[in-house]
């Protein structure tokens, strides 16, 4: 799987890099190899992943869940303030750093959010949108086996995030691998609901859920039309 992102990121940068020109570009040109990868995570959801978050949602008590999911939305709020700094954004930068050491601290690690009922709202932000500040275009959408959909900035975004992490600078392979795996867990837990909003053809409704999901992440929460503007820079990663 390292090898894959590293290979992801070389070969992204460049072509998130050029400028659109001339007529609005397909947001899809690599559609049948994206429906490949699209059947082979669909056929490891059913068979492992999936089961494997009914059975965490079984088990754990809902406050348990939710100090989870807390716990991993805290440790991001590091990558926010990075992220923020580095695209100019010193308020948000200001908030994320804080919520991060707020709930470090009195929130138990980020087990609750405590920051949130003092009025400092969660303000995330991505190296994908890092990029989009600096003018890179979003490049065609992109499916990953195992990680999902993403656009080619988005891919690469995800790769510097991950590798700029608190799991992985801690250099602690164990550590790190187990995070991620309880984060997929708990990723795909929350989202065992929006399975019954799912409907028509599956690639279709994911791929567009997630583009318009993008672009109103990139937009600072203003719904716009993503594909109208695919040629300019709209854009939702995430995760």
């Amino acid at each position: 799987m390292r090898l894959s992102r590293y290979l992801l990121l070389l070969i992204a940068l460049p072509l998130a890099s050029a400028r659109g020109e001339g007529a609005t570009p397909d947001i899809d040109p690599w559609e049948p190899m994206n429906r490949n990868i699209f059947a082979f995570n669909e056929t490891l959801d059913k068979y492992a992943l999936r089961p494997v978050a009914k059975g965490y949602r079984f088990v754990m008590p809902d406050p348990a869940e939710r100090g989870v999911s807390n716990f991993i939305t805290n440790i991001y709020e590091f990558n926010s303030f990075f992220n923020s700094l580095l695209q100019g954004r010193g308020e948000n930068a200001l908030v994320s750093g804080g919520r991060f050491l707020i709930n470090s601290s009195f929130g138990l690690f980020g087990l609750f959010d405590v920051a949130t009922p003092m009025g400092i709202e969660h303000s995330p932000a991505d190296f994908g949108q890092t990029l989009s500040v600096w003018g890179f275009e979003q490049g065609p959408y992109l499916m990953l086996p195992i990680i999902g959909p993403r656009t080619v900035r988005s891919g690469v975004g995800y790769v510097v995030d991950t590798y700029a992490s608190i799991p992985s600078l801690i250099d602690n392979p164990e550590i790190a691998y187990s995070f991620w795996t309880v984060e997929a867990i708990d990723i795909r837990a929350n989202l065992l609901k929006a399975d019954e909003l799912v409907f028509g053809d599956r690639y279709i409704f994911i791929r567009n859920a997630y583009l318009q999901r993008r672009a109103t992440f990139l937009n600072g929460g203003i719904v716009e039309d993503t594909f109208s503007d695919y040629g300019d820079e709209a854009d939702y990663e995430e995760f």
